[in-house]
């Protein structure tokens, strides 16, 4: 099973906001966001209703990325590994 770097703080986020030029922070997983009870559940399951969907099969992790100055916000997607 693959893991997400961004998730598991092997890896970190080096984006500027495309308005402001501020450090873009990573809000998480989205569906940490449409799910309060998500974390409980297996990341198969998770995949299966985070609204994109290839998660499961392409092995991949969508992020929130946020611009504490603008408010700007943007969905990454991030390649397990």
């Amino acid at each position: 099973m693959a893991i997400c770097p961004l998730c598991n703080a092997l890896e970190k986020v080096s984006m500027d906001c495309p308005t402001c030029n501020s450090p873009l922070q990573d809000g998480g997983k989205v569906a940490d966001y449409s799910d309060p009870y998500g974390h409980y559940n297996d990341e198969n399951t998770i995949k299966l209703f985070d609204g994109y969907p290839n998660t499961a099969k392409d092995e991949i992790c969508p992020h929130i990325l946020v611009c504490k100055e603008c408010s700007f916000e943007r969905v990454l997607f991030i390649q397990e590994q």
